[in-house]
């Protein structure tokens, strides 16, 4: 493993290409081979995945070889290439600049802003998708709005603040599995004909957001003082709504985001963040989307800071 300095290094470079290009190239994205291993164990559970026990007990041993394999595979490869510091860096800086994204997640939501500034309902929906899957398509224009800032928020944590953390503690291993049971959670963790063959998957993603989710919505505060956002309404919202959604974990930085934004969050049928505040509209989320472009720029920041002082000390 590199050393902190290194690391410090690795993330510093990592972020620069992140904030001038985005995303890395399709076909070299972590992400997308993540994908591409948990793609069969969908397949599977479409076709064979009658009993529920037999779904958890796959989904299990697939979750498991999943994250720990690929954790352990990276782990294995930055030995390998320890002879080698300058490659070793590269590999570093590649597959860390795949586990976490800030300008991809702010220029999400980019499509719905611009179709709801024109009051194109049909391309704000279709927009919509790029950042969550909830159906939007009875969402009024100010569900959409708010549907896309509850997901920015939410993500500053998932794609941001939490890869992060793990890279802190573990280093690119440790990303590299947070990143992994987050992208599991995302394609069978949830309810419907995945629920068995999701369910580890699903808590363990639960599991290791505890910790980001609520530094995120600190995060976020902090972001929302600098910009001069109601720091004082984000913690009241925050206190009184941070259990109010299904997630034990999202309603952290959601009802946050929505204290600092002075605005209603609500899913239809499911939880209701900010009641009581105006409806979000195009304005707010332009609002919303330098909340989150700050708090990322904080976070990497801060873990550049501790990374390069551990360095320093010899930790």
């Amino acid at each position: 493993m590199a050393p902190a300095g290194a690391s410090a290094l690795a993330l510093a470079v990592a972020f620069v290409l992140d904030a001038s290009l985005g995303e890395p190239w399709t076909q070299l994205h972590p992400v997308v081979w993540m994908g591409k291993l948990i793609a069969p164990l969908k397949r599977w559970a479409l076709r064979r995945a009658r009993a529920p026990w037999r779904a958890f007990t796959v989904g299990a041993a697939h979750t498991l070889a999943v994250t720990s394999g690929l954790a352990g595979l990276t782990w294995l490869v930055q030995g390998w290439l320890r002879s080698w510091p300058w490659l070793g860096l590269v590999f570093e800086v590649h597959t860390l600049f795949g586990c976490f994204a800030v300008k991809g997640l702010v220029a999400a939501g980019n499509d719905v802003r611009r179709a709801l500034t024109d009051q194109d309902l049909t391309r704000a929906r279709r927009g919509l998708g790029s950042l969550c899957s909830r159906d939007p398509a009875a969402l009024t224009p100010s569900e959409l709005a708010g549907a896309a800032i509850e997901s920015l928020t939410e993500n500053t944590s998932d794609s941001v603040v939490a890869p992060l953390f793990y890279y802190a503690l573990f280093g690119l291993p440790g990303a590299v599995f947070y990143r992994a049971a987050n992208t599991l959670d995302a394609m069978v963790g949830y309810h419907g004909r995945f629920e068995y063959v999701g369910k580890l998957a699903a808590r363990l993603d639960d599991l290791l957001n505890v910790l980001p989710a609520r530094l995120t919505a600190g995060l976020l505060a902090l972001s929302g003082a600098l910009l001069g956002l109601d720091v004082r309404g984000g913690v009241r919202v925050w206190w009184r709504d941070r259990a109010a959604t299904e997630s034990p974990n999202a309603g952290h930085p959601m009802a946050m985001g929505a204290g600092l934004l002075g605005v209603r969050l609500d899913k239809r049928e499911s939880y209701v963040l900010g009641a009581g505040l105006a409806a979000p509209d195009a304005i707010v989320l332009a609002r919303a989307q330098r909340l989150v472009r700050v708090s990322g720029w904080l976070a990497a920041a801060i873990t550049c800071s501790l990374l390069g002082w551990e360095g320093r000390h010899g930790f």
